[in-house]
């Protein structure tokens, strides 16, 4: 095991910024009868119990109210049930960055409250999933609440909106804040609680404070800290760097088990490809120990975010009795989901984000060192229930120089979608919508460009019918909403439909980490290998997955992972409720592997690449150096002349991945406004 310096952390001392003396009448605030005693003794422990009539308060007199509370501290469940409970009008809103989040927070408070989710008091609305009646409470995903600004700008079925979890910062949460700083504007009685546990206060309160005057007293924002965890934490550091910090995470979580008290162990690692074969060596591990039945059994299960919603939600259930569960998780687990039992949290010290590259106009996939704030949020998953401890593979010195917080996706990501989402509620003039972080000018621009040339906005900057208002509505990005939306002209709906969803998880390969097992999976990969490229092959993976009546069967055979197949099933069927309100079915279909290819070259265009006589693929756009993925079907072939790819990755080059084979003469066909031919003379 490696070598940690202990090092404990005692829960931070935050004292609440609220002015002491200030409080309402509790007559008031009366607790629902049919609350059970024990819940409400439960909820009373929570450290923001005692918070409880300054945050009413403030609520009453400010109209945003930033909420800084510690993880564990109960504020995603609470503040909540104590509007309710002080009987403001019509629904409260609750958004959360992720689904999985949403969904547990639900049935969380339905079960505080006694009721049944989806039902009159608390119900939530995630992507093709939303409760039918409309809840007191609303628990909902943020680019639900973007849908809903469609039909109803001002929202005016809500009395309070709570954004949740706003330290992630994804582009959703910044363009919410954009949109609700008007709203508020428009609806002086609206409300806004902007929560989160390691924020920039100061600087939210000055973006949502409508005070022309600049006097004190007339400010419309203002901040409360809630002291946070339950239990104390002992955080421990490794000693000297660690060569494998998967390998290094394995160890130590059989080490914890052999060595510490009974408790679930949660570690974080930067991608599926990672958490899959992570929990395969953990597996190996369990059948070993499960056998010997010396402790207590070894329950291993993944969490990510392309993973079925059914196999997410099984982490949150207890583990069965005489086993502790071992989860293996992205940063997905870093948000207000509480997995019950958590006391270890084995951290590896980094993230995998996206990088827009300005020069290729994509999004590139990096793995970069965690910040502070997201240590500390995976620290928070430990302390619920009892003291827990937090083993970072990562010496002391190297996390006292992480930057202190991830820079929010907005100023980071490519922002065609953005710009779409934007256009399509009605905001004319981007560069002056006021984000809370300030975009750079040449992703903007950029953003623009792309729209344009996939013609979702005319020479105008205004969405184009029906094309553009139909991309806006699809949740994907824009590229591949124009190739799915462009399909029924090449009548290839069905296998684009197919190829799109695919492209929705991570990787749909199992990695084995034998080395005949690695043989076997490349032997059965060429089975569906084709020479038109990663996106065709995929294409005939599905189709390989469906003959066999999905089976599992056939995933082990072929070393697929059955979970994302699923998924990618899942993924499918919701696209085709979509496609159907435009009158296009995905059963519709049948064309050759030429034709497809057309037709993902009528969106993806912008990332065409071409074989230098250096050898070297170049970006048409940029002339910057790329190189076939070692995962690519093309990568031991002969290289063909031209390429499109769906993203980038960056290791020690710049990788291309999801690799389709395409004409050149296509692109001047498809895109002539995008290219023109040109010659050089040497």
């Amino acid at each position: 095991m490696v070598e940690f310096k202990p090092r404990f952390k005692k829960p931070a001392d935050t004292s609440s910024l609220l002015d002491k003396d200030s409080s309402v009448d509790q007559t008031r605030f009366v607790f629902n009868k049919y609350i059970s005693h024990s819940i409400q003794s439960q909820r009373q422990r929570l450290p923001i119990f005692k918070f409880r009539n300054h945050i009413l308060y403030l609520l009453e007199k400010y109209q945003t109210l930033i909420l800084l509370g510690e993880t564990g501290s109960g504020k995603s469940t609470q503040v909540p049930q104590y509007l309710i409970e002080a009987e403001w009008p019509a629904q409260i809103a609750v958004c959360q960055p992720r689904r999985t989040a949403a969904i547990t927070l639900a049935q969380r408070v339905a079960d505080e409250t006694g009721t049944l989710v989806q039902g009159e008091t608390v119900g939530y609305a995630v992507r093709f999933d939303a409760c039918k009646v409309q809840p007191k409470i609303k628990y909902m995903t943020e680019g639900i609440l973007l849908r809903e600004m469609m039909t109803d700008p001002l929202l005016r079925c809500y009395s309070v909106i709570m954004i949740d979890e706003v330290h992630e910062r994804t582009l959703y949460t910044d363009i919410l804040m954009g949109l609700m700083k008007k709203v508020l504007q428009k609806r002086p009685k609206l409300r806004l609680i902007v929560a989160s546990a390691t924020l920039h206060a100061s600087g939210m309160q000055e973006f949502f404070n409508n005070n022309p005057t600049g006097e004190e007293k007339f400010n419309t924002a203002t901040i409360i800290a809630v002291e946070g965890r339950q239990f104390p934490v002992e955080i421990y550091y490794a000693a000297e760097p660690v060569p494998c910090y998967l390998q290094t995470s394995v160890k130590t979580a059989m080490e914890i088990y052999k060595k510490q008290p009974p408790g679930d162990i949660l570690i974080f690692l930067t991608g599926q490809e990672e958490v899959d074969r992570a929990v395969q060596i953990l597996n190996e591990h369990a059948n070993q120990v499960n056998t010997s039945k010396s402790k207590q059994s070894i329950m291993v299960l993944p969490m990510y975010g392309s993973l079925p919603y059914n196999q997410q939600l099984k982490v949150f259930k207890p583990a069965p009795e005489g086993h502790i569960k071992i989860i293996v998780a992205t940063n997905i687990a870093e948000t207000s989901v509480t997995i019950p039992g958590i006391v270890y949290i084995i951290d590896c010290g980094f993230v995998k984000i996206k990088w827009y590259n300005t020069e290729t106009c994509t999004d590139c996939l990096t793995v970069v060192p965690v910040s502070k704030s997201s240590a500390d949020q995976r620290a928070g998953r430990a302390g619920r229930i009892k003291p827990g401890k937090v083993f970072r593979l990562y010496t002391e010195e190297w996390a006292e120089q992480l930057a202190h917080s991830t820079p929010p996706e907005m100023v980071r990501s490519n922002l065609t979608y953005v710009v779409l989402q934007l256009k399509a509620m009605g905001v004319d003039n981007i560069l002056k919508f006021k984000f809370p972080n300030v975009p750079p000018m040449e992703n903007l621009k950029g953003a623009l460009e792309i729209l344009y040339a996939l013609d979702a906005i005319d020479i105008r900057c205004e969405l184009t019918r029906p094309l553009g208002f139909y991309m806006a509505e699809f949740a994907l990005d824009p590229l591949y909403s124009k190739v799915l939306l462009t399909s029924k002209d090449f009548d290839c709906t069905k296998e684009i439909s197919i190829i799109i969803a695919m492209l929705q998880v991570e990787t749909i390969f199992a990695k084995p980490t034998t080395g005949n097992g690695v043989i076997k999976a490349r032997i059965q990969k060429r089975l569906f290998e084709v020479k038109e490229g990663d996106l065709i092959t995929y294409l005939n993976i599905f189709n390989g997955f469906i003959l066999s009546e999905m089976s599992q069967g056939f995933c082990h055979k072929n070393f697929l992972n059955y979970m994302s197949m699923k998924r990618v099933v899942e993924v499918r069927k919701n696209l085709g409720k979509l496609l159907f309100n435009y009158n296009i079915s995905i059963e519709t279909g049948k064309s050759c592997a030429e034709i497809i290819c057309r037709c993902l070259a009528a969106g993806l265009f912008p990332n065409a690449a071409y074989l230098h006589r250096s050898g070297v693929y170049k970006t048409v756009r940029g002339d910057v150096d790329l190189y076939v993925s070692p995962d690519s079907v093309l990568y031991n072939i002969v290289q063909p002349q031209w390429v499109l790819f769906c993203e980038l990755v960056s290791r020690t080059k710049l990788y291309m991945r999801d690799i389709t084979v395409i004409q050149s003469e296509w692109l001047l066909e498809l895109a002539p406004h995008f290219y023109h031919k040109t010659y050089h003379v040497d």
